[in-house]
């Protein structure tokens, strides 16, 4: 999985700068930067803080920061089946205003 990947796409999206959601969340600029460029595995609390700052859910996160093969991989296919449900109640609550539950 890289989540920095993920994190820096819609950091970009929403267009700011580390140093603006790093002011956001509980790291520090330096820190993010590490997340962002996978040298660092964020932490469950970040990736909901992150989640949170940019409105985004964090199962849409999980998505776009899985490799092919994270889904792919036998040995996760309860997991894909989790991540394929949560994206299936991602798409079905798209428009409302719901903001699915932190990652646990």
């Amino acid at each position: 999985m890289n989540y920095g990947k993920a994190i820096r796409i819609f950091r970009a999206a929403h267009g700011m700068t580390q140093s603006e959601l790093a002011d956001r969340l509980s790291v520090g600029k330096s820190h993010l930067s590490l997340i962002e460029s996978a040298q660092r595995a964020p932490s469950l609390k970040v990736l909901n803080e992150v989640s949170i700052v940019l409105g985004v859910s964090p199962h849409l996160l999980t998505l776009l920061a899985s490799e092919p093969d994270d889904l792919r991989a036998p040995r996760r296919e309860g997991e894909t089946g989790e991540l394929a449900a949560a994206l299936l109640d991602l798409l079905m609550t798209a428009g409302q205003n719901h903001h699915p539950a932190p990652l646990k």
